[in-house]
């Protein structure tokens, strides 16, 4: 069979709601690798919160994080990176235009030092992981660099307004997505970025069509990733709008070896 490339978005995808790889889906991606195919992820998450999976799953391929704003391989230092932060002076434009809405906090990301708005427990517990440098205080006072994204925590029910708002006003200059639980989040990029442009980058590096990439994911800021696949997958316990344009989706969880499924019935594994 012609090799494929395979691509992995981690949340609510190739992790189980309790943020591991199952044992199946791990042996059948070491499969399909033995098998000649390509392996990659394609996350929101920065790479130190993405590192160890990159490494349980013995990956020797480039990586796409935050959403496409930062495209590297993590296994070859003379590989180009591509990083694409947003403009600084947009991001402030954002903090202050939001500041009429109710948010529960601003997180912006540089690389990987995290700059933190207000003090919040639950929040830091989820930014330190990979032990990132963090700096607490008013965005406008401590962030003096081009950030890689921008993160706006919200309850839920004023997720959509702020996106609204965000569309109304800043369209010509950001990208905007929805995390789902267990914080509702936007993040915002650079505008023309999405996990699609990595992708493709990556693709026509290693001389792949793009026909023959299987993309899965289950969240809104998969839909440029699914679309732009050969094979789009959506992930049974992804939103409907992304089921709406895969080409195909899995017919069981992200809890319930959905990728594992597909992958061996479609590579013969």
């Amino acid at each position: 069979m012609k090799q494929h490339l395979i691509v992995l978005d981690l949340d609510g995808t190739l992790l189980t709601d309790h943020q591991k790889i199952s044992e199946k889906t791990k042996m059948t991606l070491f499969k399909a690798k033995e098998a000649g195919h390509q392996v990659m992820i394609a996350t929101g998450r920065p790479f130190r919160a993405s590192q160890l999976y990159y490494n349980e799953l013995m990956l020797t391929t480039p990586i796409v994080n935050f959403n496409g704003a930062l495209v590297h391989h993590p296994k070859n230092k003379s590989w180009q990176t591509v990083h694409t932060p947003v403009d600084l002076k947009v991001v402030h434009d954002v903090v202050d235009s939001v500041d009429k809405y109710q948010y529960e906090n601003l997180i912006a990301e540089v690389m990987d030092d995290v700059f933190i708005h207000l003090e919040n427990s639950p929040m830091m517990d989820m930014f330190k992981m990979g032990d990132p440098r963090v700096t607490i205080g008013n965005l406008r006072g401590s962030l003096n660099e081009d950030p890689t994204s921008l993160l706006i925590h919200a309850e839920e029910d004023k997720v959509q307004i702020i996106r609204n708002h965000l569309e109304d006003v800043h369209a010509e200059l950001i990208e905007h997505r929805r995390w789902g639980a267990p914080f509702h989040i936007i993040e915002i990029v650079r505008k023309g970025l999405s996990k699609a442009v990595g992708i493709s980058l990556i693709a026509k590096e290693m001389n792949i069509p793009r026909d023959r990439i299987i993309a899965f994911g289950d969240e809104d800021n998969d839909l440029e990733m699914i679309d732009y696949a050969g094979i789009g997958v959506a992930m049974s316990n992804g939103i409907s709008q992304l089921k709406s344009i895969a080409n195909e989706i899995t017919t069981s969880s992200n809890n319930e070896d959905g990728i594992a499924n597909f992958l061996i019935d479609r590579l013969k594994l």
